[in-house]
């Protein structure tokens, strides 16, 4: 009976496609409900062709379009001025879960997983039946297909291609779907999520045409951030399976070489270092080590003391860029920015940039903190964010701001915080949340002190000139049965004497030079 039992078993034991395990997963990519599926679908498509302008170095400027076409179903359209893909790439870019271009490169990017717009046409097809419907530009040809994806080979199958002859001066491309969703307002929204992505990168210009109207975001510069260059793994970064494996691929013919060319920050004098320590030649093929061997290898490397990785793979932004996207859809009295030096985590190169807002004219109900990774807006999962955490463990009292215990500044403030690295640890595959890892959260903090120091010195002189300008509107109160007392006793016109109190109050409470010093310290900062 227990063979018979095994045998069954057995039977029933087949491989499952990718596509197929997150047809019924969905809810991990970020399709929960109908309006955060709505937002994934735009979010999606718009990082996808933001990746694109910034990697081939074009000012990007991306279309968006939201439209009802029915019932709780909407025409979703995002085009873009990138380069646009070879028409014999498009089906697999856009059919085929697990293909990308960045998966294995170590530099910046906000896709890598292969996933993201992919999700979004399986999204289309389950709710809908729709195909994706997606154009570019190539060679003076626009093509344009038709295509589904096939869940069950995770392949995909084309409806449609049309090619068309067009002037060879255009590129860029556009995806549209059709889609179930639902469209609202408010800060885990379409317009939110595109107001913080315009903020974040300023050199983009978005136009959204959305069901209530377009709206434009403009560019606040022309300026394209450093563009990252691909580094190689650090040895830190490195876990022992996958060292192993790196072993067993490479082409190096030595174990030094090996070490040398295939890591960062090894020079051939570390390498031979490493193999005195791991008691191995440095000479022999590193193909030929045993399960022992690669062990005492691996462990090795991490005892050596080595540089951090190279940095070069980010490209942050500086803090005139911050502010001035701070100030287009903020127009608060006060910012301030900073862009911290880059750290480690589990040998992976990252860097944390802050901004904030203040001002009572913000018309905030308290703090806003917007969360962004690699320059994208996390709308969702807020609680588990390290970014979130980071933010409520700071003591902004300190500051001059008021806070419960546990919680974010009460204060009419806006504060941004943008983790960039070239992985980044997200809580799930929906990709709105950062793993609190102590170096991360460490560097979180540091940054919002910086600024939050900052902004302790502009609330102090503020409030200074406050407690000035109520001491001279005292003297000011009294200043006319004063000087007719003076008069009187004097024998001194009262003109005179009233003249003579108000320059006296004006030097002894000099406001308009503190104000002075106060907008040009705003300035500096600014600057």
């Amino acid at each position: 009976m227990e063979f018979l039992a095994a045998e069954e078993i057995g039977k029933k034991i087949k491989e499952i496609s990718v596509a197929e395990f997150f047809e019924k997963n969905r809810h991990l990519l970020g399709y929960e409900n109908p309006t955060r599926s709505l937002l994934t679908v735009v979010k999606e498509s718009v990082d996808n062709s933001l990746d694109a302008c910034i990697e081939a170095r074009i000012l990007p400027t991306i279309k968006v379009l939201v439209k009802p076409v029915g019932s709780n179903r909407f025409r979703v359209r995002v085009e873009d001025n990138g380069p646009g893909l070879p028409p014999k790439k498009i089906p697999i870019a856009f059919g085929k879960f697990l293909v990308g271009s960045k998966f294995h490169k170590l530099k910046q990017s906000v896709g890598t997983l292969g996933v993201g717009v992919k999700g979004a046409i399986l999204y289309a097809q389950l709710t809908t039946g729709k195909p994706a419907k997606i154009q570019t530009y190539y060679k003076g040809e626009k093509h344009y297909f038709e295509l589904f994806i096939d869940v069950l080979k995770n392949t995909p199958k084309i409806v449609s291609h049309k090619v068309e002859k067009v002037s060879k001066n255009l590129h860029g491309l556009s995806i549209e779907l059709i889609v179930e969703g639902r469209y609202v307002k408010g800060q885990q929204s379409i317009p939110t999520y595109l107001k913080y992505i315009s903020i974040a990168n300023p050199y983009v210009e978005i136009i959204f045409d959305s069901p209530d109207g377009r709206i434009t975001f403009k560019r606040v510069t022309k300026e394209l951030p450093p563009p990252p260059k691909e580094i190689k793994p650090h040895p830190y970064g490195v876990e022992l399976g996958k060292f192993k494996r790196m072993l067993r691929l490479t082409r190096q013919k030595t174990i030094a070489a090996f070490l040398k060319n295939e890591f960062c920050r090894i020079s051939m004098e570390k390498a031979i270092k490493i193999c005195k320590l791991a008691r191995l030649k440095p000479t022999r093929s590193p193909r030929k080590l045993g399960e022992d061997e690669i062990e005492k290898l691996y462990r090795a490397t991490q005892m050596v003391k080595l540089r951090g990785p190279p940095t070069k793979c980010l490209s942050p932004l500086n803090e005139k860029m911050l502010i001035e996207a701070l100030k287009r859809e903020f127009p608060g009295e006060f910012f301030a920015a900073v862009v911290r030096k880059p750290s480690v985590y589990r040998g992976f190169p990252f860097q944390v940039q802050a901004a904030l807002a203040y001002g009572e004219n913000l018309n905030l109900n308290g703090c806003l903190l917007i969360r962004l990774a690699n320059h994208t807006p996390l709308l969702y999962n807020a609680g588990e964010c390290a970014i979130t955490k980071a933010a409520q463990q700071i003591n902004w009292r300190n500051y001059g701001l008021s806070q419960s215990e546990g919680c974010l500044p009460n204060a009419p403030l806006v504060l941004l915080v943008d983790f960039i690295s070239v992985w980044i640890p997200y809580t799930s595959e929906g990709k709105q949340a950062i793993a609190q890892y102590p170096e991360i959260m460490k560097e979180i903090k540091l940054a919002l002190q910086e600024i939050g120091r900052k902004l302790s010195v502009y609330l102090s002189r503020k409030r200074k000139i406050i407690r000035l300008k109520t001491k001279r509107n005292i003297f000011e109160s009294y200043a006319k049965v004063f000087s007719e007392f003076l008069s009187t006793l004097t024998g001194k016109k009262e003109d005179y004497i009233r003249k003579k109190i108000d320059e006296l109050i004006k030097k002894g409470v000099e406001v308009e030079k503190i104000e002075k010093k106060l907008k040009e310290k705003t300035e500096i900062i600014e600057l």
